[in-house]
């Protein structure tokens, strides 16, 4: 496994400003550590905490951006939809998040081909029209997301040590 190394006075820095800035000095860390790009080749140096926590930030990334079409279209659907990630999210205590992704399952099922397909800015633009089914999933995560991503950084803060080593 990858060691994910973070400076004590960057970490505490953090923590003083805010959940989201903790959580994305973790988030930087394992980045670094595994060359700036998740892949499948650097997933098998991250423990499955560590995956989850890259998979939530791109998951809410893309979420605040364009919701389910765009995190579908721009690639992330198998790595939310076909991973145990729904399960984990559940584990760190956050089962409404679970029930949105599982939600979101049914419709990336159903959608993914179409969503997924090269296609310019004005053809992914008008996605968001012909697929409103994700509408009321998108404005669920946007609702919860400030809470979704406390629980995120409780559990984190609860469980640093998978996560990374806190160096002087």
């Amino acid at each position: 496994m990858m060691i994910v190394k973070v400076k004590d006075a960057a970490l505490a820095k953090a923590a003083g400003e805010g959940m989201d800035e903790f959580v994305q000095v973790i988030v930087d860390a394992t980045y670094e550590a595994i060359g700036g790009e998740l892949t499948a080749e650097t997933m098998g140096m991250l423990n499955a905490d560590q995956i989850t926590l890259l998979a939530y930030i791109a998951m809410r990334e893309e979420m605040m951006d364009g919701g389910f079409v765009q995190l579908i279209h721009n690639g992330w659907g198998h790595f939310i939809f076909h991973n145990p990630f729904d399960k984990a999210v559940r584990g760190w205590g956050l089962p409404e998040l679970c029930s949105l992704i599982r939600r979101a399952h049914k419709l990336y099922s159903k959608y993914h081909e179409e969503i997924e397909r090269e296609c310019d800015d004005d053809e992914f633009m008008a996605m968001f029209e012909r697929f409103p089914e994700f509408d009321d999933l998108d404005d669920k995560f946007v609702e919860g997301e400030e809470g979704f991503t406390s629980a995120i950084a409780h559990y984190v803060d609860e469980h640093l040590d998978r996560f990374c080593e806190i160096e002087a």
